[in-house]
């Protein structure tokens, strides 16, 4: 691999391969003195004095066949695992300029003959041309750049290929329009590739010690239906309300497995499992916050040298929306105006709640009139109000008591849910058939 001069390298090699190539064949002998550049065309003050061979890198390209040969370089967590070279191919505009009529078709006659004949860049090539003492125009080369020899270039696995390339008139024109340069005899080549090392160190993992192979009948297990009761004396129902302390079911097929495991939002079930093929029930875990969660099973597989459980067949996923529970609610009420007439209250409504809501969760309190009178008197009341934001600095990860405030509530008696993250609080029934708790009487 190369190191970050890569780049930089291959220019070096290129402009002394041309150097080289035009004394060799006595190039200076039917133009006088003649100098290679590699520098902006906007760079070069014409009328050139000497005949001049420019050779200007225009673009820097990523290389596809090397950028996607390697495997991901970072693992599931995040981690570096590889560290994949930075693959690119260099496209390089080479120019001549004439002191004389015909010198530049001359130079560049000769140049793009001899990156004809030079369509590979050998390994000895390349120490010999970034070897400091053999560069030509040695003077010319900036000091920082005398260790060209150490980029590796020579060693990295793909040799360096010199590909000319056409391009249209109208390409050509937008180049040399975008250099603010006159035009001057060009033709364009690609190199290609140029493996650029990363700095950053992946780890590796050892080495492959057996081949494993095993076999065995695929069961997808599948979640048809999600049910619940409040004991164990209890038959489990669909479509109750969950709260925290109940029971859970997941009914469907083939959810038995040689090991099963089930799976609440993040939280893996260990307590509590009763596993039958057609049945998975269990405690409603422990810290489970109020809201909506995914349920799923999960089949391990029994693989590897030595054996060992791995993750395999998952099921679908079944909505567990667990409700939160009002243990206690009082009101503190103004009994001035509440903003829309006298009769209105305002103040603030404390109510106690199980599961703990996190300071992250969207809390409404939603109030109903409880008894309202004939809709032909007036429309029953009722009323939302958003809970102050809990994410601030100092509040706790956790509250079972929150108060929220409200304005612009007409005494009477309403019946109280508590929405946490699209979940509410179950209304209780009485006998006969009407909601009729919890209930909360504003003065």
């Amino acid at each position: 691999m190369s190191t970050a001069a890569g780049i930089a390298a291959v220019t070096a090699v290129l402009k002394d391969l041309l150097s080289n190539g035009l004394i060799d064949r006595d190039v200076v002998d039917a133009v006088g003195d003649v100098a290679v550049t590699a520098t902006a065309p906007d760079g070069i003050t014409l009328p050139v004095a000497h005949s001049q061979l420019n050779l200007y890198l225009y673009l820097v390209s990523r290389n596809t066949g090397w950028a996607n040969v390697d495997l991901p370089s970072r693992d599931e967590r995040g981690n570096l695992i590889a560290a994949p070279p930075l693959a690119l191919d260099l496209h390089y505009l080479l120019t001549a300029y004439g002191a004389q009529d015909l010198h530049a078709e001359l130079l560049l006659g000769y140049a793009m003959q001899l990156l004809h004949e030079t369509p590979v860049l050998t390994r000895p090539a390349i120490r010999n041309a970034l070897t400091p003492s053999l560069l030509v125009d040695n003077g010319d080369v900036p000091a920082n750049l005398r260790d060209l020899f150490q980029s590796g270039l020579a060693d990295q696995i793909e040799q360096i290929k010199i590909t000319q390339c056409f391009l249209s008139t109208e390409a050509i024109s937008n180049l040399w329009m975008a250099f603010s340069a006159p035009y001057r005899p060009t033709a364009v080549y690609q190199v290609s590739v140029v493996l650029i090392e990363s700095a950053r160190r992946g780890a590796a993992a050892p080495p492959v010690r057996g081949i494993a192979v095993s076999a065995g009948t695929v069961r997808q297990p599948v979640i048809d239906e999600l049910r619940s009761r409040s004991g164990p004396d209890q038959e489990f129902k669909a479509d109750r309300p969950i709260v925290e302390g109940d029971e859970v079911a997941l009914v469907g097929r083939r959810l038995r497995g040689d090991l099963t495991e089930v799976f609440v939002a993040d939280l893996e079930v260990t307590v509590g499992l009763d596993v039958t093929d057609t049945r998975i029930s269990f405690p409603v875990p422990a810290g489970l916050p109020a809201g909506i969660h995914p349920a799923h099973v999960a089949h391990l597989l029994t693989i590897g040298l030595p054996p060992s459980p791995h993750r395999g067949i998952e099921s679908n996923a079944a909505a567990l929306m667990l409700r939160p529970s009002l243990v206690a609610v009082t009101a503190g009420v103004d009994q001035g105006d509440g903003g829309s007439g006298p009769t209105a209250r305002k103040g603030t409504i404390s109510v106690t709640v199980a599961p703990a809501v996190g300071r992250d969760q969207r809390v409404m309190l939603l109030l109903n009139e409880f008894g309202p009178p004939a809709a032909s008197v007036r429309p029953a009341l009722a009323y939302r109000f958003a809970a102050p934001s809990r994410n601030v600095p100092g509040a706790p990860a956790q509250s079972t008591t929150l108060t929220i405030p409200f304005v612009d509530v007409q005494p009477a008696t309403y019946l109280v849910r508590l929405r946490v993250d699209g979940a509410e609080s179950p209304l209780g029934v009485g006998d006969t058939g009407a909601y009729d708790s919890p209930r909360l009487v504003i003065p």
